[in-house]
């Protein structure tokens, strides 16, 4: 018997309208949550999310404890982005028990050539944004009483190496580093910090970069044989979502086939 693991739990997850965002809203909707889902807001990520939310409205007819998900669209930067999706996850479905951080920008540039702009904007993108949304989903979590789980996706560049993409890696870095010590700050008021940190994740992103010989040479690299896929990643989210993971705060999780530990 399959046992949902997160049945009627509120998560709100942004930048999930296609790639992993995407997996971890069927996962997540699959072992029972009510999902908030987020989305940048433009004509393509509008349609990205309905084709999504059809696809767990099919999830929420095929059993009794059927799921149920809301969208918005909305730039993660925003002053009041934090407060939207509070209000949005509150008036539906009054609390909110977790959060996932998934929106995110990576730009391949050589570090010498990375300006300010450019720095500001993966800056404010992939730890501004998430950080100010961090508050006001703890601040609702701590008005409830009842914990909750914050759960970010990193990147393995955030503790090995990239030669295009430094800007980006200190963006993670500094997304780790919200998730230990805010698993410190509010580990009172029983609420975990954890993140899953990716290695190559093939997507419809990225599906055009990696054809052809470059593939081969990637997957040469993991010693599990294979390129990641969302799933991989929407899978241990999860668990750290879960009651699972009830005692596990100020982790982080590489999900990447052994590639960061394979040497030689």
């Amino acid at each position: 018997m399959f046992q949902l693991l997160l049945e009627k739990v509120i998560i709100r997850i942004t930048g999930a309208s296609q790639g992993i965002g995407r997996a971890i809203a069927i996962e997540c909707s699959q072992h029972g949550a009510l999902l908030v889902i987020h989305h940048i807001g433009d004509s393509k990520s509008q349609q990205d999310v309905e084709t999504l939310l059809a696809e767990i409205s099919v999830i929420k007819n095929a059993r009794e404890s059927a799921p149920s998900a809301v969208h918005i669209g909305l730039d993660v930067t925003l002053p009041d982005a934090g407060k939207r999706l509070v209000d949005l996850a509150v008036s539906t479905f009054g609390r909110v028990d977790g959060i996932v951080h998934n929106a995110g920008i990576a730009q391949f540039i050589d570090f010498n050539a990375v300006t300010k702009q450019q720095l500001d904007k993966h800056l404010s993108i992939n730890f501004g944004g998430p950080f100010a949304i961090t508050q006001a989903v703890t601040s609702q979590m701590i008005a409830q009483g009842s914990g909750g789980s914050v759960v970010s996706i990193a990147s393995v560049t955030a503790t090995t190496g990239s030669s295009q993409l430094v800007h980006y890696a200190a963006t993670k870095a500094a997304v780790l580093g919200m998730t230990v010590n805010g698993a410190v700050a509010l580990g009172k008021h029983g609420i975990r910090f954890n993140a899953v940190s990716p290695g190559t994740i093939t997507t419809s992103i990225n599906e055009a970069d990696l054809a052809g010989p470059k593939r081969a040479a990637m997957e040469g690299r993991v010693p599990l044989g294979r390129l990641g896929v969302p799933v991989d990643i929407a899978k241990p989210v999860v668990f750290f979502l879960s009651d699972m993971a009830q005692y596990v705060s100020g982790q982080n999780l590489i999900v990447d086939g052994a590639a960061t530990v394979f040497y030689q």
